[in-house]
């Protein structure tokens, strides 16, 4: 999979290709159909959703812009934000899980059936209690009790890993046969062969009839970690946070443009040129 981490660090990438600033205009001449954002760092600061990002929110779907958030946080942690955040859904757990509203409920929808979930369950509880006794300060991420078809282990939310153990942890993950990647907080590891970008694929065809490769020009994308390096591969409208910063020279593949501001500042600047373009798109 092209966002998992490897041993001896992130892949590189050239500098020149991760620093080019985003600007109002950037997205003046696309045709923008939707927006697809991460959440962690993108729109929240220390887990909780930054104003000037929930109000950018608002005016794109207030503009009839769809937003589809996704992360690599738990089904139960995004409960409560995708039943009140004006969002097209949210897809959890690195593309395995679908949060939407229909009819006024909350509907949840799953890449793998039921039966394959609850095999693989026992499986990942093992690998993560071995992670666990055997990687000096690791702990599993407090939102661990709402994850119904991934592990993750706490690098950076409420306890820190050095790069060393963080290898030390990828390097586990794979050897159990799981899927590996780093976020701007955890290090979450799966079986199967989803990500955020086939689970961008697949929400999008279930909720709207989309087919995402076909429209990858037409949707931007917007993330700050190395675990959105699949979205950022395939969506050429691709923009980072101005956090993502801290990952230079570290990452395979990296954005198109970086935000002069960070987190849910950096993601309205993408907010306010998209709601821009499709105004002049219109015009």
């Amino acid at each position: 999979m092209s966002d998992v981490t490897h041993s001896g660090g992130y892949l590189t990438t050239k500098p020149e290709q991760f620093v080019k600033v985003f600007s109002l205009d950037a997205l003046a001449a696309q045709h923008i159909h939707g927006v697809l954002t991460d959440i962690d760092d993108t729109l929240t600061c220390n887990g909780r959703i930054e104003p000037v990002a929930l109000d950018a929110l608002q005016r794109l779907h207030q503009a009839g812009v769809p937003v589809l958030a996704i992360t690599g946080r738990p089904a139960g942690w995004s409960e409560p934000f995708a039943r009140v955040w004006p969002v097209l859904g949210i897809v959890a757990e690195n593309g395995s899980v679908c949060l939407h509203k229909r009819d006024g409920a909350l509907t949840k929808t799953y890449t793998q059936a039921a039966s394959q979930r609850a095999e693989q369950y026992a499986r990942l509880q093992a690998v993560l209690h071995d992670i666990e006794n055997r990687v000096p300060g690791a702990h599993r991420a407090r939102d661990s009790a709402g994850r119904e078809t991934d592990i993750a282990i706490d690098h950076s939310e409420f306890h820190h890993l050095d790069a060393a153990r963080i290898q030390q942890v990828l390097a586990m993950m794979h050897s159990a046969g799981l899927s590996a990647t780093v976020s701007s907080i955890h290090i979450n590891g799966w079986f199967g062969a989803h990500n955020k970008y086939t689970g961008a694929c697949w929400a999008l065809q279930a909720l709207m009839g989309v087919d995402l490769p076909a429209e990858q020009d037409n949707w931007v994308f917007v993330g700050d970690s190395p675990n959105d390096q699949v979205m950022f591969q395939h969506l050429p409208l691709s923009v980072g946070v101005a956090n993502i910063l801290r990952f230079e020279g570290r990452l395979m593949h990296a954005p198109r443009w970086v935000t002069a501001s960070e987190r849910g500042a950096g993601f309205a600047e993408v907010a306010n040129a998209v709601l821009a373009a499709r105004a002049k798109d219109r015009s």
